[in-house]
């Protein structure tokens, strides 16, 4: 009887938190459609302007990393990644952008990685090949 009560109390519990309102998780620079209107800037000051202080920037490169994420969440077994940008800004010596580019993580991910391995010759060996090595298969060099 107390386990029948406790799955039904359970089975409520989890009925209650999936009818929760959608919570927005925003990571990272808030982008909105004015900010997307304003991406076509020609240096770095309009930029930092129009869209606050970089999430990184490289100092080597002389490049400017914007980051952008929106995550909806339902409930704590539901999460839906709406968008993920990072946006790049690359500058010459007098801090003109010499170029722009979006990078959208979502599509990233949905590549695959190429599975490619290293043939591992020592596993197709023998145990008697595993325990004396390559003792006696290597032939001496002939010199003249």
């Amino acid at each position: 009887m107390k386990l029948l009560k406790l799955l039904l109390f359970l089975n409520l519990f989890f009925a209650i938190a999936s009818c929760a309102d959608p919570k927005i998780i925003y990571s990272g620079k808030i982008i909105n459609q004015k900010n997307l209107e304003n991406l076509d800037t020609s240096n770095k000051q309009e930029l930092v302007k129009n869209l606050g202080q970089p999430s990184f920037i490289d100092p080597v490169e002389n490049k400017f990393f914007y980051y952008s994420e929106k995550i909806k969440e339902n409930n704590f077994f539901s999460k839906e990644n709406e968008y993920s940008y990072i946006f790049v800004f690359a500058f010459d010596k007098n801090d003109r952008v010499i170029q722009r580019k979006v990078l959208n993580l979502n599509e990233l991910q949905k590549n695959k990685m190429n599975k490619i391995e290293t043939e591992n010759n020592i596993i197709q060996r023998g145990l008697i090949e595993k325990i004396f090595g390559g003792v006696g298969t290597q032939k001496a060099p002939i010199t003249d």
